[in-house]
């Protein structure tokens, strides 16, 4: 499994790579594989600025549907148009292709109270 130092981590298995005041956020790879496969994502907060935990948008599996928080408060600037015909990116690449959003931070030290890979690492029991 796929843990990269550059990302800090929550106990909801949301990931953030943080550049500057604005922040790509996603899910793991370790949420990903308990889903299982991507079938739809559903992400309805473009220019909403939302709190820390509140719900963003949310992810289908074939059996399941997760609800998606947000880090850390910000603004949802920019949403991955590529999920809408092709949500198994999340799947195949969660770090990459599959990323969900992009916000700017309301306060980007915020970030450094989530977990960094280790932690993350620790809580899933990898």
């Amino acid at each position: 499994m796929n843990f990269p130092d550059n990302l800090k981590y929550t106990k909801d298995h949301e990931w953030l790579l943080v550049e500057g005041d604005i922040a790509t956020v996603g899910i793991t790879d370790f949420a990903q594989r308990e889903l299982g496969d991507i079938v739809f994502v559903d992400i309805d907060s473009d220019g909403k600025s939302l709190e820390a935990n509140d719900i963003f948008g949310t992810v289908e599996a074939v059996k399941t549907v997760s609800d998606l928080f947000l880090p850390i408060a910000g603004t949802v600037t920019e949403v991955n148009a590529e999920l809408e015909g092709a949500p198994e990116n999340v799947n195949s690449d969660p770090y990459g292709g599959g990323w969900m959003i992009k916000m700017k931070m309301n306060n980007p030290a915020d970030a450094d109270a989530l977990m960094d890979a280790a932690a993350y690492q620790e809580l899933v029991g990898e």
